[in-house]
């Protein structure tokens, strides 16, 4: 994932930095705040991250039809963030220098102070989970508990 976030850098030189993500398919996961949700452009650039679940399926089936509850059409536009990032040595020197967003200050997401400033951020789409983030001390437990059994 770090190779494949370094060469989406590369690849975009008009993007400023480079993350990764995956589609979420169980509800769990989509209402979670502690699971950080993009959306992207057409260009497959980053539109917005948020802790809440977005896009909104303001016309969900009631029934909660598609895989894990989620309907179908929303598996695709429904991202997880994986919260790792490449950035231009040019702009990760400006970046601490940047007035906080307020969007930031909302969502305590770092990555919305590059977006509210006009820079743009490369999403990649993984196939697959990469697997649990560590995002709570809970989550710090469970990977710890998993490295000892290893």
């Amino acid at each position: 994932i770090l190779r494949e976030v370094a060469a989406a850098l590369a690849a975009h030189p008009g993007c400023a930095m480079a993350t990764a993500a995956h589609e979420i398919g169980d509800e769990a996961s989509l209402m979670n705040p502690n699971v950080v949700k993009v959306v992207c452009r057409a260009d497959g650039r980053a539109l917005y991250f948020s802790r809440a679940p977005i896009p909104l399926m303001r016309d969900r089936p009631a029934d909660g039809t598609g895989t894990g509850g989620l309907p179908e059409r929303a598996r695709a536009q429904t991202l997880r963030h994986i919260g790792l990032y490449a950035y231009r040595a040019g702009f990760l020197a400006a970046f601490p220098g940047l007035p906080q967003a307020p969007l930031e200050q909302l969502e305590a997401l770092e990555q919305l102070r590059a977006l509210w400033h006009g820079h743009d951020i490369a999403v990649i789409r993984l196939d697959d989970d990469p697997g649990a983030g560590i995002d709570t001390p809970e989550d710090l437990v469970r990977a710890r508990e998993r490295l000892a059994a290893n």
